[in-house]
């Protein structure tokens, strides 16, 4: 009787998971005739009965393209639910499961990394589109929405330059600026301002004054979700960070949003320029993947069944310059991966 592996997907969706999907289950029974459950829901499909379902060949058929994830996904923690662990660990024996692939971002991959020391097969697939998983250059899912918010930056450069108008644009990024930055530098943007270096308001609106002093009647601005306002009465930590309201998930996250409209009504109030702002939200997290996240998708899905298959667990699939390489899932969840100061430095040789 052929081995059954599982699939989950976790945490918010991104464009490239379908190719992660059908990678695993074309790479599964073409090359090593095992059997497939997609497991539904990310981590609740191990908590909640009926919540599974076995993958073929023409169900992966065709989904390449498409966005979004066909197994759903969910921000479940079990170490939140009563008897989680006791739980999922009674479930993968009931079912068979003699490995799972967890596709995940920090959230999904440190509760996989836990449930290895609990002595569950597992490989990890690192997904987010904020590019910030440690060990791994890129995650797929990033181009694509950075390429949306350029998209977007090039859109509103012409309704600013048109009104002489401050446009402020909201991206994602909840810890680190890696959409900000690659989306701002290749929209022309102006100022990018991110979660690693607190904003200073007054120098923002000073750069802003000088720039339109010299002729340049408008300004594009770009802010990561996640940055900061740095002032002198408050600690520059988690008391100036901007959010929608203070209930937070499962993995103690408030929902962040709100840094973008704050940011327009401060710039305006202290130039005295009329400005607008833009929140791009879940539209970066939507649509058809870049060819580059189809083929990083693609290569992440073919890796971790070969390391499976060589019984290499507790390991997740990361892309290294131009190559696939193990590296051990302890190491990759225990600390997000930092905007290199030399690409900031690149971005303000643009600023102003």
């Amino acid at each position: 009787m052929s081995e059954k592996i599982g699939i989950l997907t976790g945490g918010g969706d991104c464009p490239g998971l379908n190719a992660v999907i059908r990678a695993v289950v074309r790479k599964s029974i073409l090359y090593y005739n095992y059997q497939v459950l997609g497991i539904l829901q990310g981590w609740r499909g191990l908590l909640e009965y009926g919540l599974t379902e076995e993958l073929n060949l023409d169900k992966v058929s065709g989904i390449i393209h498409r966005g979004g994830t066909i197994l759903k996904t969910s921000r479940t923690n079990p170490f939140k639910v009563k008897d989680g662990v006791k739980r999922i660990l009674e479930k993968k024996k009931s079912l068979g499961l003699s490995a799972i692939i967890v596709v995940g971002g920090e959230d999904t991959l440190g509760v996989a990394t836990k449930l290895f020391e609990e002595g569950v097969e597992i490989v990890g697939v690192p997904k987010t589109i904020d590019n910030d998983i440690w060990g791994t250059d890129y995650t797929f899912g990033f181009d694509t929405a950075v390429n949306i918010a350029m998209d977007a930056i090039d859109r509103v450069h012409t309704t600013a330059e048109s009104h002489n108008r401050v446009m402020v644009v909201e991206v994602m990024g909840r810890h680190t600026g890696w959409i900000a930055i690659e989306a701002g530098i290749a929209g022309g943007a102006d100022f990018i301002l991110i979660p690693e270096k607190p904003v200073d308001l007054d120098k923002v609106c000073d750069a802003i004054c000088k720039r339109h002093a010299r002729g340049r009647d408008f300004s594009v601005v770009v802010v990561a979700e996640g940055a900061k306002i740095a002032t002198e009465e408050v600690d520059q930590k988690e008391e100036v960070l901007v959010v929608q309201d203070e209930k937070k998930d499962a993995f103690g996250h408030v929902r962040l949003g709100g840094i973008g409209k704050l940011l327009a009504s401060e710039i305006e109030k202290r130039t005295g320029f009329e400005t607008r702002f833009v929140i791009l939200g879940h539209i970066q997290r939507g649509g058809s993947p870049t060819a580059f996240d189809r083929m990083l998708g693609t290569r992440f899905g073919i890796s971790a069944v070969d390391l499976v298959h060589r019984k290499e667990f507790g390991k997740m699939v990361s892309l290294r310059g131009n190559k696939i390489v193990a590296i051990d899932l302890k190491e990759a969840t225990s600390k997000a991966k930092r905007i290199d100061e030399e690409l900031y430095e690149i971005a303000e040789v643009f600023f102003g």
